[in-house]
């Protein structure tokens, strides 16, 4: 059930990003990692944007089941902003 507003949505997405960074390293360097390990599984070269969009598609299919489960709608919301990082890290 959504409880939110859009703002009070972007601003806890944008906190929780924040914190992740913390967790994990920088969003770049974190995809980086996870995009080096899916290119060895799938025995073809994955980027972190790819890997960024990966996981927005995974959220929309969870969506698809439950769409009004907030929690997914946050991590689309927190996937397009590492989309925005890995793309603007690499200048």
């Amino acid at each position: 059930m959504i409880t939110m507003d859009k703002f009070e949505l972007l601003k806890k997405t944008a906190d929780v990003v924040k914190d992740r960074g913390q967790d994990y390293g920088s969003i770049l360097d974190n995809h980086t990692r996870i995009s080096r390990l899916w290119s060895v599984l799938l025995n073809t070269e994955v980027t972190p944007e790819q890997v960024a969009l990966c996981m927005i598609a995974v959220k929309q299919a969870r969506l698809m089941e439950t769409p009004n489960h907030e929690d997914s709608i946050q991590d689309i919301l927190g996937y397009a902003l590492t989309y925005h990082e890995c793309i603007n890290g690499k200048k």
